[in-house]
């Protein structure tokens, strides 16, 4: 049997306090090297406060944190010569080239300036933004602005890559072709940590994550596991008006759990289609039905009881 290697991110007990309030209450987890792994939850849940504890850049309050094996509040130096960060704001120059803005990030490595050239041309075309080389950052697009904050960051070719909400803000062209290249580095080995309060890009990149609500974790899991473990296979959508309020209430005991949102009621069930024509034998006639799969939002929603979508 191959021995199992030790986690390249473990956590135990950990939290981060300022002053009387918790933002991270005790946790615990683990990264294996070469994973894409996901804190998953609304704003202020603690995952930003946990991600500035892994990149060594806030100081743990209680619990245990090792990072390659070391120890951030002694190693910290040393962690973070071998991470690259993409915080949730760009801080690009923006009075530099998109060119420069790489060569000199680079140079803050230590790196000769003809290494940090021939990197900052190989990433430009990694993140396609080689014929925008000699363009002023501030006229760049978001999605632009977010490829090269994201290229940036892997100017050091860190062994694991932090990326704080990496596509929030971004219309979905351009947060698919994100999430491409962050696909592509996992491919090369590059460890993923990230935050989002996204569904859908949970579940497009993470090979595990855990949920996070009020500081605490209240899952973990592949986004497939999650849903198998708390949510049915299949939900069934039914829009109604106010007024057929009285409908929606008629077919809830027609499955073991039922959700009622605004205007819209959802029913948890293994068989939508079945779950519909029961809906039809009791005479009720909703605007419109939709038998989906269960995704994360399904998952979030039986944990906490609210939308992740801020």
């Amino acid at each position: 049997m191959a021995q199992r290697t030790e986690p390249l991110i473990r956590a135990e007990k950990l939290s981060k306090r300022f002053g009387a309030f918790v933002a991270v209450d005790g946790i615990d987890f683990a990264v294996d090297r070469g994973e894409a792994f996901g804190f998953l939850g609304p704003n202020g849940a603690g995952k930003s406060s946990t991600m500035r504890m892994i990149g060594c850049v806030s100081p743990v309050s209680d619990g245990t944190l090792r990072i390659f094996d070391l120890d951030p509040a002694t190693d910290g130096v040393q962690i973070r010569g071998r991470v690259g960060v993409v915080p949730q704001q760009d801080s690009l120059d923006e009075e530099l080239t998109v060119f420069e803005n790489l060569v000199v990030y680079g140079r803050y490595f230590d790196l000769p300036r003809s290494v940090c050239r021939e990197r900052a041309h190989e990433l430009l075309d990694f993140v396609q933004l080689r014929d925008r080389a000699d363009s002023r950052v501030e006229p760049l697009s978001g999605g632009m602005k977010r490829r090269l904050t994201i290229a940036r960051s892997l100017m050091s070719e860190p062994e694991m890559l932090l990326l704080d909400e990496p596509t929030t803000g971004l219309d979905p062209q351009a947060r698919h072709l994100v999430w491409d290249r962050l696909y592509r580095l996992k491919q090369r080995g590059v460890t993923l940590v990230l935050t989002t309060h996204y569904m859908d890009e949970a579940e497009q990149l993470c090979d595990r994550l855990v949920i996070m609500d009020n500081g605490r974790i209240v899952a973990e899991g592949s986004p497939r596991q999650l849903i198998e473990r708390y949510i049915t296979r299949e939900v069934l959508e039914l829009r109604f008006t106010e007024a057929d309020e009285a409908d929606a209430q008629a077919v809830v005991d027609l499955v073991e759990r039922a959700e009622a949102l605004p205007e819209r009621l959802l029913l948890y069930t293994d068989d939508g289609e079945q779950t519909l024509e029961h809906v039809h034998q009791r005479n009720v006639r909703p605007l419109s039905a939709l038998v989906r799969r269960a995704t994360l939002e399904d998952v979030f929603l039986r944990l906490t009881g609210r939308s992740l979508v801020e």
